[in-house]
């Protein structure tokens, strides 16, 4: 359910065409990017405009080399832990360590551009998805660990993250009341902004509230001028060493790199870590931004490589950051509705004229808010729902990612990620039951093909041992393919499929489909899995009956009292779905336990499935589950979305308001449009649609939400798995709003 469903123009075209919508999105990606990449660059151990001066090469470099569409490219805190590193191995006692890091960053964006040059980026499937979200974890952790003594107004001297982490609390007798109320204000506002339902609050993101509301404290508490305040009989020192630090003049943050270190090892290492740590947080990013995109083009991965290259070079020749795609503000971007890369360009231009106009406003904002930015990011990357989604993805998965977390904390990011990739192939190797020759043939030399069959199927079929180390080659297989071709891939003569495999196969599904072909996944009737997860490993173990758990039972039971079909597989064809606008920009992890079946009344389909999705992607992913109830139309009927007030407000009034919907307001029926909101494209057509009979039962029952894409209606109610009881209830609903709106059977 779109404003149009024409792929947006590229180039100066696409320029020319959709100007206002990336100019909007633009705007709100640059209130996100300034405090991040302030923060950011702080963080990292250099100065604050080291940051913005990333963010603008990002913005106005980045977009007329790359590969992608609506991503966002800027200084990450992913990268937080490299820049640290290497300053640490890199400092010589004579002050230019941070010199000879910003020529290893020079340096590591030459790579970059060669591996984009030699169509590199596929290697990127080489490192395992548990290995790159322990990396990503680990990382949370050394930003928390660290920003939190800001945000505290404490310090540590420990050489250890863990003895970092472990200073938090020996520390807390020290803490800076006046500093810890700035940042315990900022934490709150942070933690209740997405339950606010106001549009008006919502026109500036979270990270900007954070720095406004910090910045009246420090008139309160005087920090430009340096002095002591007591609090319960102790005296704490204030002044403007709490205060961030920006020169009056932009250009006077400009510095410039050192490669008199480049014969050494710490050199190297800092530019292999910066590479490898850059390369796949971007392309790993890429892919999850190609997900969001609601047009789904596809990035050149390549292509992306050089863009971020070039970038990154010309960033640290200036004394900038590495230049990454960024996930979090590439997920504003989208929510925004922007159209084509100029977005990211725009960005750019925006953050130079808000250091122009706001440098006065900067330099009166405490780094206690800029640090609790940087503890909520932190603390995201590894929370605990980060924890349960890696275990429900399969045991062996929480196994590698905790090995890399460990491993990393332990030493450093590059050590972290070979030693996750050691533990992931010595996990498969036990788990194939094969000794080490025999599994690298499973691997490299096993005899996996492509088969056009007669009726036109494509038929791929692979054997053997299908984990991260076959995804180049498999991919290579799957390039071949022509597109708007039915595709079938038959796993039945794999040993082991791995979670790695199983998303390269899944994203093929999905890029294939949206370009007009079919892609059917069979052959894993005999395979076993720790998890129902539908990307979870899985290893042949030949035939076994699963029994149902106590849900299904009671599912299947119900199907068969009224004479429709249960299913309790992860069933993979899911783009009916990506047809409503909540699922485009949303990627649906797995959808399963379907009941189908027809009304037997209006003579109408239906079908009632539990649905996995992702809210955001990597750093900013949220997973919900909920029961999802599709009825298919055969009339025609406007295009909406309904929903109480309350219900899902962070999705749709923050989100959909943006994506070109209008509340409709029903004057004669006030208490209808002050308790839901109504979004729409034609407002007539739906002020003829819902009659006074079908308000009057909208508002006489629990409401649900309800979207119709103008062929079938998706209604849900909770952003959980729906009881047994309350499936019922939903189709009864669904029955009586059927008749509540009239269809005309005689006339489709």
């Amino acid at each position: 359910m779109r404003t149009d469903s024409k792929i947006p123009s590229s180039g100066f075209k696409g320029l020319k065409e959709n100007w206002r919508n990336d100019l909007i999105a633009a705007f709100s990606v640059a209130l996100v990017a300034l405090p991040l990449a302030l923060g950011i660059a702080i963080a990292s151990g250099m100065e604050p405009m080291a940051g913005v001066l990333s963010a603008i090469i990002g913005g106005i470099v980045t977009t007329f080399l790359r590969g992608g569409h609506v991503a966002i490219n800027g200084p990450a805190a992913g990268l937080i832990a490299v820049i640290l590193g290497g300053i640490a191995i890199l400092d010589d006692g004579s002050g230019h360590a941070i010199h000879y890091v910003l020529a290893a960053i020079v340096v590591s964006g030459g790579f970059q551009v060669i591996f984009g040059l030699l169509k590199m980026g596929r290697l990127a499937y080489l490192f395992p998805s548990s290995v790159i979200h322990g990396i990503l974890a680990a990382i949370g952790i050394i930003i928390f660990s660290r920003q939190m003594h800001v945000a505290l107004g404490t310090e540590s001297n420990a050489d250890s993250t863990l003895g970092v982490l472990i200073d938090i609390f020996n520390q807390l007798p020290n803490v800076n009341p006046f500093v810890a109320l700035i940042s315990g204000a900022g934490l709150l506002l942070l933690v209740i902004y997405g339950r606010i339902n106001n549009r008006l609050f919502h026109f500036l993101p979270a990270p900007m509230w954070v720095l406004l509301i910090a910045i009246p404290f420090v008139y309160l508490f005087n920090f430009f001028e340096p002095h002591s305040m007591s609090f319960l009989g102790k005296s704490f020192d204030l002044g403007p060493q709490f205060l961030l630090k920006i020169p009056d003049n932009p250009l006077d943050c400009i510095i410039y790199p050192d490669f008199s270190k480049i014969g050494t090892l710490p050199f190297w290492l800092t530019v292999m870590s910066i590479t490898i740590i850059a390369s796949v947080e971007t392309l790993a990013s890429a892919k999850a931004v190609d997900n969001l995109d609601p047009y789904k083009r596809n990035t050149d991965f390549n292509k992306d490589l050089i863009g971020i290259g070039v970038s990154t070079m010309v960033s640290g020749a200036l004394g900038g950051l590495p230049i990454i795609t960024v996930i979090v503000r590439s997920t504003v971007n989208v929510h925004h509705n922007a159209k084509t890369k100029w977005s990211n360009f725009y960005h750019g231009i925006f953050l130079i004229i808000c250091i122009i106009v706001l440098a006065p406003v900067l330099q009166k904002v405490p780094l206690a808010a800029l640090a609790i930015i940087l503890v909520y990011t932190g603390f995201k990357l590894a929370s605990p729902k980060v924890l349960k989604h890696t275990y429900d993805q399969g045991v062996e998965q929480l196994f590698i990612f905790m090995t890399t977390i460990i491993v990393t904390l332990q030493t450093n990011l590059l050590y972290g990620i070979i030693a996750g990739i050691f533990a992931t192939f010595i996990l498969h190797m036990l788990l194939a039951k094969v000794g080490i020759r025999r599994f690298f043939k499973l691997v490299f030399y096993a005899n996996s093909s492509i088969e056009v069959l007669e009726s036109g199927v494509n038929k791929v079929k692979l054997i053997g041992i299908a984990n991260f180390m076959a995804t180049v080659k498999l991919n290579k297989m799957l390039s071949t393919i022509p597109p708007k071709t039915i595709v079938e891939v038959d796993l039945s003569q794999t040993r082991l499929v791995d979670l790695t495999v199983m998303e390269n196969i899944i994203e093929f599904k999905r890029i294939h489909d949206n370009q007009g072909g079919q892609v059917t996944i069979t052959g894993l009737e005999q395979h076993n899995s720790s998890t129902s997860h539908n990307r979870g490993l899985k290893v042949i173990i030949g035939p076994e009956k699963k029994k149902l758990t106590g849900r299904q039972s009671r599912l299947q039971k119900m199907a068969i009292s009224n004479g429709w079909t249960f299913e309790k597989e992860v069933e993979w064809n899911t783009s009916y779905l990506q047809n409503f606008h909540f699922f485009e920009s949303r990627p649906i992890e797995r959808k399963k336990n379907r009941i189908k079946g027809r009304d037997k009344k209006f003579g109408v389909e239906w079908e009632t499935s539990d649905i996995t999705f992702d809210e955001g992607a990597l750093l900013s992913s949220e997973v919900y589950n909920t029961t999802v109830h599709v009825l298919r139309l055969d009339h025609k009927i406007p295009q909406f979305a309904i929903e109480w007030e309350g219900f899902l407000s962070k999705f749709f009034d923050r989100v959909m308001s943006y994506a070109g919907y209008e509340e409709l307001g029903f004057k004669l029926h006030t208490k209808f449009s002050s308790k839901f909101l109504v979004m729409g494209e034609d407002e007539e057509a739906l002020n003829k649609f819902f009659t006074p009979k079908l308000i009057l039962f909208l508002e006489n029952n629990k409401i649900h939400h309800i979207e119709s894409n103008g062929e079938a209606l998706m209604i849900f109610n909770y952003l959980r798995i729906a009881k047994t009881s309350e499936i019922e209830e939903m189709l009864t609903f669904t029955q009586n709003l059927i008749e509540h709106m009239e269809l005309d059977k005689k006339n489709p």
